[in-house]
């Protein structure tokens, strides 16, 4: 990751804190089956911002719904949800997101910066998937030898 996507990215490791979190969900809680967009969307981004998987799911399920129904609120959902999904390890979902942002706002500095995190983690990960496999085929190939090997020795 290079330096100068840290401050644009600083949304993707920095938590709320708790009690932040809990005046978020606390409103979104009284507000009940008519909570208010803001108040939702405001719940969702303290929950992506969290560090454990099962709120930045609500979130990102919170933030789907308003994506869904609140057309005027989509441009505000999308780098969110590309965030989310980015934490989530759903990368494709991620770049999908933040290519949709990024098609609307090309300088987008933020989405620019999560755009470099997510090919990074792509990257990393595709070859850590070669690493794997190749260790996977190099083991095969000595099993398989050994036992041809023993095949051989018994004729």
């Amino acid at each position: 990751m290079m330096a100068s996507n840290l401050p644009y990215a600083a949304d993707a490791e920095s938590p709320l804190k708790l009690e932040e979190l809990q005046v978020l969900q606390a409103q979104y809680e009284k507000e009940g089956e008519f909570v208010g967009v803001q108040t939702k969307f405001n719940y969702a981004w303290g929950l992506i911002k969290s560090q454990h998987r099962h709120d930045q799911q609500t979130g990102v399920r919170l933030l789907s719904d308003i994506f869904r129904t609140s057309l005027e609120r989509r441009r505000e959902c999308l780098y969110y949800l590309a965030l989310g999904n980015y934490k989530l390890g759903s990368y494709a979902e991620a770049r999908r997101y933040n290519d949709l942002l990024l098609e609307k706002e090309p300088a987008n500095l933020q989405a620019s910066s999560l755009r470099g995190l997510i090919d990074d983690k792509v990257a990393k990960e595709g070859l850590m998937g070669v690493a794997i496999l190749s260790g996977v085929a190099i083991a095969v190939g000595v099993v398989g030898g050994i036992i041809f090997k023993g095949v051989g020795r018994r004729r």
